[in-house]
């Protein structure tokens, strides 16, 4: 008889392409945060108008969340998630043609951004789906954490590559750029990304083990064998309820609210209140997002080592996120010099805190309904984003009547504190939610 073949490794490559497409995800949301201020100069928008063109991607983006979840849910990961990116780098490229047409220029590129926002909606619930549909317990948070740093990690690579195009050839070559990369990673996720169940490159020893350690392997069986929970109010209402899970919505709005402003205003604060050229506050910003990208994955490495070593899930999850919102309190210090040297120090400080507290999307894959791993994943996200919504129009408002970031800088900090007080005081235990049968007329 033959020995078991060795294991394959093929979640690692499928972890390896979401981090390559995340990365590019997020780049091109932060697209307008580099060509913002030579594109506002040039178009004539002011700075409460650029509040509203960056939260028209959190509008159209929340509002997609869970149309999205369901669409995810009803045809897979793959399908779905490999026609969203196509979508996003065809509306990424779209936003270069602004003021070159008959629409207007902040009309024009609302729409371009709220039709970014729309083709993103199912990524984040599809990675969070891929990543319990292919990876066991123990290496979740990992796993989790990898693609989630990648929003920091989009600022380090391509941070400077959009601050160098802005600057040498126009802000239009940003978004071209960024669109055309884009359709790239859609060759790349077809290519390399399937299920479990589907995957020609996988080995039985490696699917008996990530199925043995609580992969959700079967996930995206077809609809007559797996036939999925249909989504009613009652099912809504629970997730909707749940008090742990409030808490963790809760979080995560905090937590995304101190990403938004990295992705938004943080290179214009860097030219506006620092004084930086665009260029160098595209490598500037380099430096605070690498240290982001560090922190998220030592993050999920602590949580899943935590784990493996007999921690319970509740503090292996909760001890990094509490300590990592007390480190990205620093972001209050720039507010006391002028050094660019120390805000940029204490901004490295703040994003690799902000980075370690990042396990919001693990926690989502140990709580979240085996059978509606989509939709749950849709509202956490959905709740997250608002403060897509919320944090720029804000920002833009406080620094349009204060005229300067101080206050913006304590509108973030305020959102550490809170997030920190909701996992320690509201979250409670972190477990798996089962959901209670639809009480039957009788």
């Amino acid at each position: 008889m033959r020995s078991a073949p060795i294991t394959s490794r093929v979640r690692f490559w499928i972890i390896a392409v979401i981090f390559l497409l995340t990365t590019i995800n997020y780049a091109s949301r932060a697209t307008l945060s580099i060509a913002g201020a030579p594109l506002a100069h040039e178009l004539n928008i002011s700075a409460v108008r650029m509040g509203y063109l960056f939260s028209a991607f959190g509008w159209a983006y929340v509002i997609g969340q869970i149309p999205g979840g369901a669409l995810l849910d009803r045809f897979g990961s793959k399908r779905v998630y490999l026609w969203s990116i196509i979508l996003w780098s065809v509306f990424t490229a779209t936003q270069a043609t602004t003021g070159l047409t008959f629409v207007p220029v902040v009309a024009g590129l609302f729409v371009a951004r709220f039709l970014l926002g729309l083709a993103e909606a199912p990524s984040f619930p599809g990675n969070a789906r891929i990543v319990a549909n292919w990876f066991p317990n123990s290496e979740r948070g990992t796993a989790s954490a990898i693609f989630n740093s990648a929003q920091y990690f989009s600022i380090v690579v391509f941070g400077p590559l959009m601050g160098w195009l802005t600057q040498g050839f126009g802000w239009r070559y940003v978004f071209l750029a960024m669109g055309g990369l884009g359709l790239v990673a859609a060759a790349a996720f077809a290519a390399v990304v399937d299920t479990p169940t589907r995957h020609k490159r996988i080995t039985k020893a490696e699917f008996d083990y990530i199925e043995a350690g609580g992969a959700l392997v079967h996930l995206d069986k077809p609809a007559a064998s797996a036939p999925k929970a249909p989504v009613r109010w009652e099912t809504l209402r629970q997730l909707l309820t749940n008090r742990m899970l409030l808490g963790i919505y809760l979080g995560q709005y905090c937590i995304t609210a101190l990403t938004y402003f990295y992705t938004t205003w943080f290179p214009i604060y860097l030219v506006q209140a620092r004084g930086l050229s665009i260029m160098q506050a595209g490598f500037a910003s380099a430096g605070p997002a690498l240290c982001g990208w560090a922190g998220g994955i030592l993050g999920g490495i602590v949580s899943d080592m935590l784990l493996k070593r007999g921690t319970s899930l509740t503090r292996a999850r909760k001890l990094p996120i509490v300590i990592g919102l007390v480190i990205s309190g620093a972001i209050l210090l720039c507010n006391f010099t002028d050094s660019q040297v120390l805000v940029l120090t204490f901004m490295s400080i703040a994003f690799f805190g902000k980075g370690i507290a990042s396990l919001g999307w693990a926690v989502l894959s140990d709580v979240a309904p085996r059978e509606l791993t989509g939709l749950s994943g849709s509202i956490f996200n959905t709740f997250g984003n608002v403060s897509g919504i919320v944090t720029p129009v804000i920002i833009g408002y406080i620094v349009s009547a204060s005229g300067s970031f101080d206050l913006a800088l304590l509108f973030v900090f305020t959102h550490s504190v809170v997030a920190l007080l909701s996992f320690v005081a509201i979250v409670g235990p972190i477990k798996r939610l089962v959901l209670k049968p639809a009480a039957t007329p009788g």
